[in-house]
């Protein structure tokens, strides 16, 4: 054995592969793994989980990032790899002011789709983001 550790697989839409894992270690081989731009998004949204949470719980399950309270009460939002886009999800999203404009077939959840043209000049709205994220954070979590 080399120490080279085999590539991430890309599943369906290029989300990368990784084994469930609690902790920031699992969510930072997950981003690392985003393939082209997707990683940047991933990057940026992971920075402002963080500065918005101090003390944020991460773990990945189901080949997906999720970020919790620190309290342990659960999670408030997932992200996932899709194939033109990168769906973040909120789990009490209906109850966010406003809400985040996907709508999901579950009442509470609502998601965020970033594409790449919106990295660019007024198409990633940190702000209400970093909003979203506060606001998330303080409601109560899905225990998955």
């Amino acid at each position: 054995m080399t120490g080279d550790t085999a590539p991430v697989k890309l599943l369906s839409g290029g989300n990368p592969q990784i084994p469930k894992g609690d902790g920031d270690g699992p969510v930072q081989a997950y981003i690392a793994a985003m393939p082209g731009w997707k990683r940047q998004v991933g990057e940026r949204i992971d920075a402002v989980v963080a500065r918005e949470v101090p003390g944020v719980r991460k773990a990945v399950k189901w080949n997906s990032p999720f970020y919790g309270a620190p309290d342990g009460e659960g999670w408030f939002l997932s992200l996932h790899c899709m194939t033109r886009y990168v769906k973040v999800a909120f789990f009490k999203g209906a109850a966010l002011e406003p809400p985040p404009p996907g709508p999901s077939k579950q009442a509470n959840v609502r998601y965020l789709d970033v594409y790449e043209d919106s990295l660019g000049d007024g198409g990633w709205d940190e702000a209400r983001f970093a909003d979203w994220v506060r606001q998330a954070a303080a409601l109560p979590g899905e225990k998955l």
